[in-house]
C-alpha cells in the first residue's frame, strides 16, 4: 500500500518495517566488591528468541559498575541490531530505579555510567526498565559467571 503526495512517496510496508522491539536481560557481578567483575547480556526478540548473548570481563570493578556496564553494552548492541524500542530487564534495583529517575545517582563513577546509559537509551523511540529478581534473570547471570570463570 502506498500513497503519492506530490514528490513524496510513502510506502506503508517500509514504514512498518522500521519498528523493532527487543528485550534485553542484563546482569553484572563482582567477586569481591570491588573484585574481578563481568557483565552479562542476553537480547531477545518479542517472540522470546535469543538473538545474542555474551559476557564481558571488566577487570577489578564494583558490582554496581558491572551492572551499569551490562546495561550500556546491551543498549549499544540493541541499536546495532536495529531496535527502535527496548525493554531493559535488570535484577539490579539500584540501576533500574536510577534509570527510571526514582533514585538519585550520587556516586561520581556511577554518575558517569548513568550519563552514558542515558545517552545510549536516547537513540530509541521508547525505552523501559523493569526490575526482576535474580531467579528471573538466570541467562544473563550465566553470562556473567562464564566471563568470570574464563578469566580466573
Amino acid at each position: 500500500m502506498s500513497a503519492d503526495y506530490g514528490n513524496y512517496r510513502t510506502d506503508l510496508n517500509t514504514y512498518l518495517n522500521f519498528y523493532m522491539k527487543l528485550i534485553t536481560f542484563t546482569d553484572g557481578g563482582a567477586r569481591g566488591n570491588p573484585g574481578p567483575a563481568a557483565a552479562g547480556v542476553v537480547i531477545k526478540n518479542e517472540a522470546g528468541k535469543i538473538l545474542t548473548s555474551y559476557g564481558e570481563y571488566l577487570g577489578e570493578q564494583t558490582n554496581n559498575f558491572a551492572e551499569y556496564s551490562g546495561l550500556i553494552s546491551a543498549l549499544k548492541k540493541a541499536a546495532e541490531l536495529g531496535a527502535t524500542e527496548v525493554e531493559c530487564v535488570l535484577d539490579s534495583e539500584l540501576v533500574t530505579k536510577q534509570m527510571q529517575g526514582k533514585y538519585k545517582v550520587k556516586e561520581p563513577t556511577l554518575q558517569k555510567l548513568f550519563v552514558t546509559a542515558y545517552n545510549a537509551a536516547a537513540k530509541f523511540k521508547k525505552v523501559s526498565y523493569r526490575h526482576v529478581m535474580r531467579a528471573q534473570n538466570k541467562e544473563a547471570d550465566q553470562m556473567v559467571n562464564e566471563a568470570l570463570d574464563q578469566r580466573m
